[in-house]
């Protein structure tokens, strides 16, 4: 089950309400920061925005494959532990916007974790130690350490991902 806080609005849908929850200032610089670290081919750039300008708990070796969108609004809201790899085009969101209410949570994602190309992570989900997520799967519940989950809707592959003496 995700872990969210839900928050009403009255009129019309809650995404034409979104400069009631955060500034326009902060929607813009956020954007700005992110398609720049999407982009960038250093990983310690990346990192050092990611901490830095957009708040996010970012672990030592934690690697942002190119294109991965983390959350424009609220990235201070992830967190991603030490030797994890967010694959290629990920999105990493900690709101949504829906239509009487919105809905905000935090993500985290633990340490050496493997999150495959293509992956959306929503909001209030816990990403376990030494999990595997599949490409392009759609992670909307939380995963246990040590699993191997893929898919949409997401389901456990394998429970245990550690290797024994005869995989060594």
């Amino acid at each position: 089950m995700r872990n969210t806080d839900k928050y009403p609005v009255e009129g019309p849908n809650s995404l034409w309400q979104v400069y009631k929850t955060i500034s326009r200032f902060k929607a813009v610089r956020n954007f700005i920061f992110i398609q720049i670290s999407r982009y960038a081919p250093s990983l310690p750039m990346k990192r050092w925005i990611y901490r830095h300008v957009l708040g996010m708990k970012v672990g030592e070796h934690a690697s942002f494959a190119l294109m991965v969108m983390v959350d424009v609004f609220f990235p201070e809201k992830i967190e991603v532990g030490d030797n994890t790899i967010i694959g290629y085009n990920s999105t990493i969101l900690t709101h949504e916007y829906l239509i009487k209410e919105y809905r905000l949570g935090r993500v985290k994602i633990g340490s050496h974790v493997m999150i495959g190309a293509n992956t959306t992570i929503l909001p209030g989900v816990t990403i376990g130690d030494h999990a595997v997520v599949g490409a392009g799967s759609v992670v909307h519940k939380d995963v246990a350490p040590y699993s191997f989950v893929a898919g949409n809707p997401l389901r456990v592959i394998r429970e245990d991902v550690r290797l024994t003496e005869k995989h060594k």
